[in-house]
C-alpha cells in the first residue's frame, strides 16, 4: 500500500470514526453506530500499519495460476488417479 493511499485511509477512517462517536453520544441504544465506529476505527489501524487485509487476499487470489480442466477420459485412456482404464462408453 502506498502512502497516499495510507493517509485516505486514515482521513476517512478518522472521519468515520468521529461522525459514528458523535452519533453514539445522542443515540446510546443504537448498535449501528457502534459497529461503523469499529469499521472506521479499521481503517485508520489500515492506514497505519499500511496493510490491508482484503486487498492482499485478492492480490494474492488474483497471483494464483488458472485451474486445468479436468482430463477426457472417453477415448479409454488410462487414469492415473485411480489406476485403473476406464470404459469407452459411446451412449
Amino acid at each position: 500500500m502506498g502512502i497516499l493511499n495510507a493517509l485516505i485511509r486514515i482521513t476517512i477512517g478518522l472521519t468515520i470514526l468521529s461522525w459514528s462517536t458523535a452519533k453514539m453520544v445522542k443515540f446510546p441504544w443504537r448498535d449501528s453506530y457502534l459497529f461503523i465506529a469499529i469499521c472506521g476505527a479499521m481503517k485508520v489501524a489500515e492506514g497505519i500499519v499500511r496493510f490491508c487485509p482484503v486487498t492482499a487476499l485478492y492480490e494474492r487470489y488474483q497471483e494464483m495460476e488458472p485451474q486445468q480442466t479436468a482430463p477426457d477420459f472417453s477415448d479409454g485412456e488410462m487414469n492415473t488417479d485411480i489406476g485403473q482404464v476406464l470404459p469407452y462408453n459411446p451412449s
